[in-house]
């Protein structure tokens, strides 16, 4: 809907000036070709980028699904022989599918993207895989299938590491039954609604898609016990969802906190002896989870037993969160005992959280010893304390940054770990693989290629899966082992035919921030058509963070788990419209020093807009072809909140904004986020103000001079459309002419919407370019998986 109303005279005058500037309108052509550097279509284009691993029983081996000009192909990998080969041959597999189904399968296409070996893993001459609502069985050495049952879901189990049993959660109780069915066995009788073990309350979204992660529970290593979350919602207020495109429409609750709310949602840790049947809760205060994610990933409970199964040791951090403490408990009593603590004035990050990639950066070693990650010395490092809390060393020091803590391999006595940062003329950014002693001594580069490192660890051998690529360079896939040397190439991608559609990477740029002193770096992406003759408008793609990049460091695009945010924001694609396009991570976008990733700590009203600013005139001043006056802005979540954010502070700079799913104000976005990084809620009631209204879009509503379009998914139960039409109101409210799209049963994610892409191609195209865009062009949506 269009906010304001344009008189005849104004159509009039528009008209005239698309004539007087004898701009006619930007044609299907162009259109066509931004469509074909759409990800998805790009990603057709590309071979041989990616291996995401799927471990077989023994861990040692795994297999991987790859792109390949042939079509989808299974590889098996046996990294201790350092041997690759194909699992089976499509066109054999296809045709025994096909006959067994009475259909027709494609050798190119197979209908399936994963499988089970036969027998729970343990007969690996047989397949099972589910086409549509059919199951099937197959020989991959006879080549002959049959019908059976569909695959359950394994994401629903956790398998005991004797194989005796899979745990799982029904009825908001814990049961065990034996691999692959028989009788169940309820370990937790008190489970109730919002007091349940092992999930949390699902949200709207995988109630309708019927997406559910792996419950919250881990195995003692000799399977006599287990440990549970527990997860108390009880307290927490209901926020509200309805679909309205039934003729009945449909209402959802869920329990939802913000800044400043009484009740919050938090965890307790139980433990249940499977014999005994017995249920211990652990003697600590409920813990309240941290960010959104800390309820959506329950599979990965910040939680580890010790290695004689009679202790669990899991960290505690205090609301807000500015303390993380470490505890151990006894599994038989629940008594808990203090192992160490870290502080910090802005917030702490000690557990699984978001400068870790999610990763758990700490460990207990068999004695006792804590491998500990710690940024008390200003810039994320490890240190090993003894069991008794007390420093024995610093193991990393110096001006760079610990990442991921990877595995800690007793016997050799050492500890491996990914860094950014201490490579001396490379992007800050890389992530590398290194290793160092268990007493400090001996730091090694495993990772030596000047490239961004994705790495992933065999967990049965000490062998590392290495993904290696920068934005202007293709991934190559390897088996790298502890001593750091390349013992097996998987994959090297091709982008031949991606190269053939006129395709050009991303450049990457170097600049001062807002202080003039600190390198900031970015990646700058043009036309494939790019005139150096002519001038080009300027679309600032903008993702605030904080502590997430928004800047492209690996190959664009990637695929699976991987997917960038210049994936979501589709920056190549937009920029074959005729347009110039900057991503720039910010101060507070990564995590360099501490005093670099806290920088606005307080007030995420700041956005690192003045760095964005700082960043486009220098690039300016290098290349004549950018316009700076046309820069526009466009940015998902929280690029959406600051993409508004910067219309409404300069709107001498941004004339022009795209804003999708916008937290617009972090007092009604979840609690976790904001107190994190806004602090918690305080309310001056003299001043009818609280310490969160420097950060809040609406306040600035009377400041609106430019175009702008606000974007929301009326399911999105991520951030919810309140914060947008929050927004709507105050510009109404100011008198404010501006757009606004409401999409029904669209929750959180449009960046992938073909109709969000189309809307903000026009909107940039008619309000930068001063093109009139084609009549609603369709996009085609991507094909479904």
């Amino acid at each position: 809907m269009h906010m304001g109303r344009r008189t005849g005279l104004a159509w009039a005058w528009q008209a005239a000036w698309w004539l007087w500037t004898g701009a006619a309108g930007a044609q299907q052509p162009d259109y066509h070709r931004a469509e074909q550097f759409l990800s998805w279509n790009l990603l057709r284009q590309i071979y041989h980028d990616q291996v995401a691993p799927t471990f077989y029983r023994d861990s040692t081996r795994f297999w991987y699904r790859v792109h390949t000009p042939r079509g989808e192909e299974f590889v098996t990998v046996n990294p201790l022989a350092g041997t690759r080969a194909l699992l089976w041959d499509n066109a054999k597999l296809a045709a025994a599918l096909s006959l067994a189904g009475d259909t027709a399968f494609d050798p190119v296409k197979l209908p399936f993207r994963t499988f089970a070996f036969d027998e729970d893993g343990r007969n690996e001459a047989a397949i099972r895989v589910t086409v549509g609502k059919r199951g099937f069985r197959c020989d991959i050495t006879a080549y002959q299938c049959s019908v059976t049952d569909t695959l359950p879901d394994p994401t629903r189990l956790v398998r005991s590491p004797d194989d005796r049993w899979d745990a799982f959660v029904s009825g908001y109780n814990v049961w065990i039954r034996p691999p692959g069915g028989g009788d169940s066995i309820q370990l937790t009788q008190d489970g109730s609604p919002r007091y349940g073990y092992g999930e949390p309350t699902p949200r709207p979204t995988q109630i309708i898609r019927k997406q559910f992660a792996r419950p919250a529970i881990v195995w003692s290593p000799d399977a006599k016990r287990l440990a549970v979350l527990r997860f108390d919602e009880r307290q927490v207020a209901d926020i509200d969802l309805i679909s309205f495109t039934s003729q009945r429409p449909k209402h959802f609750a869920y329990p939802y906190a913000l800044p400043g709310d009484s009740a919050v949602p938090r965890s307790e840790v139980y433990v249940v002896d499977v014999a005994a049947r017995s249920v211990v809760r652990v003697n600590a205060p409920p813990q309240s989870a941290q960010s959104y994610y800390d309820f959506r990933d329950a599979a990965s409970p910040p939680l580890v037993w010790g290695a004689a199964s009679d202790r669990i040791y899991f960290t505690h951090v205090d609301r807000g969160p500015k303390r993380v403490r470490l505890l151990e408990a006894d599994a038989a009593t629940g008594q808990t005992r203090l192992v160490l603590a870290d502080s910090s004035k802005t917030y702490v990050i000690g557990n699984v959280d978001l400068l870790s990639g999610g990763n758990r950066n700490w460990a207990v070693l068999r004695n006792g010893d804590v491998i500990w990650f710690s940024q008390r010395d200003g810039f994320g490092h490890l240190y090993r304390f003894g069991w008794d809390g007390v420093l024995q060393r610093q193991l990393t020091s110096g001006p760079w940054v610990v990442a991921n803590l990877i595995s800690v391999d007793e016997t050799t006595g050492r500890l491996f770990f990914t860094a950014h940062g201490r490579e001396p003329g490379r992007h800050p950014d890389y992530l590398h693989l290194y290793s160092v002693g268990l007493d400090g001594a001996g730091l090694a580069l495993l990772s030596p290629e000047d490239a961004y490192h994705r790495i992933t660890r065999i967990p049965g051998a000490r062998v590392f899966l290495d993904t290696y690529s920068r934005v202007n360079q293709a991934p190559v896939t390897v088996l790298r082992p502890a001593a750091g040397q390349v013992t097996a190439t998987l994959e090297r991608a091709d982008i031949s035919a991606l190269e053939a559609l006129g395709w050009r990477p991303g450049e990457p740029f170097t600049v001062k921030a807002r202080d003039g002193v600190t390198d900031l770096t970015g990646v700058l992406w043009k036309p494939s058509h790019f005139d150096s003759t002519k001038k080009y408008p300027v679309l600032d793609h903008i993702y605030p963070g904080p502590l997430i990049s928004p800047a492209a460091k690996e190959f664009y695009p990637t695929r699976g788990p991987g997917l960038s945010y210049s994936t979501f924001g589709q920056v190549q694609a937009i920029a074959e419209l005729g347009f110039v396009v900057v991503e720039l991570d910010a101060l507070g976008n990564v995590g360099r020093s501490k005093a670099v990733e806290t920088t606005w700590y307080g007030n995420m009203g700041d956005n690192g807009i003045p760095d964005h600013i700082a960043a486009l005139e220098q690039l300016a001043a290098r290349m004549p072809q950018l316009d700076l006056d046309r820069v526009g802005i466009y940015g998902h979540s929280g690029g959406g909140f600051a993409s508004t954010d910067a219309l409404l502070r300069y709107p001498d700079f941004y004339k022009v904004a795209v804003s999708t799913s916008g937290n617009h104000d972090n007092r009604s976005y979840y609690y976790g986020w904001g107190e994190r990084f806004q602090g918690l809620l305080v309310r001056d009631t003299l001043r009818q103000s609280d310490n969160y209204e420097n950060q809040a879009n609406k306040s600035l509503a009377p400041q609106l001079a430019g175009h702008l379009f606000l974007i929301h998914g009326d399911m999105d139960d991520n951030v919810h459309p309140a914060t947008t039409i929050q927004l709507v109101d105050a510009l109404i409210k100011a008198n404010k002419t501006f757009d606004f799209l409401i999409l029904p049963d669209a929750n959180h994610d449009l960046t992938q919407h073909p109709y969000v892409i189309r809307r903000t191609w026009d909107y940039f195209v008619e309000h930068l370019l001063g093109q009139r865009p084609p009549a609603d062009y369709r996009i085609a949506p991507p094909p479904a998986p």
